[in-house]
């Protein structure tokens, strides 16, 4: 298939996406005040320890602890076992006097409650998570360019680098666009995504590399040898991101609903990693040997 011949196609579905990206987060500027829905690390809340009386069965009965929360209208929370007994409360701000009342509304069904620990998360923190996330995003990108330049050449590295900003970007759009909760498992589920992508994309350009080596006649033709390379690993990226897709969906469906937000950011990056490392990655690395001319591609 002339997979390259059709980087119009490509490019136009990526931008499209890019493009509702956007609008997302201009939509959300507008109508909600923010880019995106920060969830509690980002904007500071109040953080409690309760501690159950020894037969409740805490593991058992989250959804039920949310639900008292939801009564009190408290819908952006985090709520972790510690134990069969010990229960860690993420929310949003708390007024001593709400705090009262929710652990009382949770005794009716508990029974008696022991207030360990009651702190309060300042958005001073939140700022430092987001600058800390910013640079964990740079400095993964910068390490990736430095290896692929290593690995392969520069204008490969920059190809990769492309396109794992193309998935980082369309999943935080799209994520956006679902006013889904953006928190610390959301900046691990993006760094997880741009390794899923990059290790696809290597294998791609590992064996353009091997094809571009071999012998042959007459003049190289680096679009036929890149279309050939995609046709070759097809099947194998096919395979590895439906096995990881079907993993992601059953955790999705299957999961707690602390880790529903988590499951569907994993969904999105790693199809679109899947697409990127064959649909952007190799048509950029097209276009720049267009640009910049040919060489021997590897150590």
């Amino acid at each position: 298939m002339k997979f390259i011949e059709l980087t119009k196609v490509w490019f136009t579905i990526s931008a499209a996406l890019i493009l509702l990206g956007v609008f997302a987060f201009a939509s959300n500027m507008m109508f909600r005040g923010k880019p995106m829905n920060f969830g509690i690390d980002f904007t500071g809340g109040t953080m409690l320890t309760l501690r159950f009386e020894e037969k409740a069965n805490i593991g058992a009965n989250l959804s039920s602890v949310r639900k008292v929360l939801e009564q009190f209208r408290f819908r952006e929370n985090v709520i972790q076992a510690a134990g069969a007994n010990d229960l860690n409360i993420r929310t949003e701000p708390l007024e001593s006097e709400t705090r009262t009342k929710i652990i009382e509304e949770l005794q009716k069904q508990f029974g008696p409650i022991e207030l360990l620990e009651a702190d309060t998360i300042g958005p001073v923190i939140g700022k430092e998570l987001r600058t800390q996330a910013f640079w964990a995003l740079l400095l993964a990108t910068i390490g990736i360019l430095i290896y692929v330049s290593f690995r392969f050449e520069f204008k490969y590295a920059v190809a990769a680098t492309i396109a794992l900003w193309h998935d980082a970007f369309i999943t935080i759009g799209l994520i956006a666009l679902l006013w889904r909760t953006v928190d610390s498992p959301f900046i691990a589920a993006v760094l997880t995504i741009l390794g899923y992508s990059i290790n696809d994309t290597i294998v791609i350009f590992d064996r353009i590399r091997e094809n571009v080596l071999k012998p042959r006649k007459g003049k190289l033709d680096f679009t036929a040898v890149v279309n050939e390379s995609i046709s070759q690993t097809m099947a194998r990226s096919i395979n590895t991101v439906l096995t990881v897709l079907f993993m992601n969906v059953c955790l999705l469906v299957f999961g707690g609903a602390t880790i529903k937000d988590f499951a569907l950011t994993l969904l999105i990056g790693f199809s679109l990693g899947a697409y990127s490392s064959i649909f952007i990655a190799s048509p950029v690395l097209v276009l720049m040997e267009k640009r910049f001319g040919s060489q021997k591609a590897g150590r």
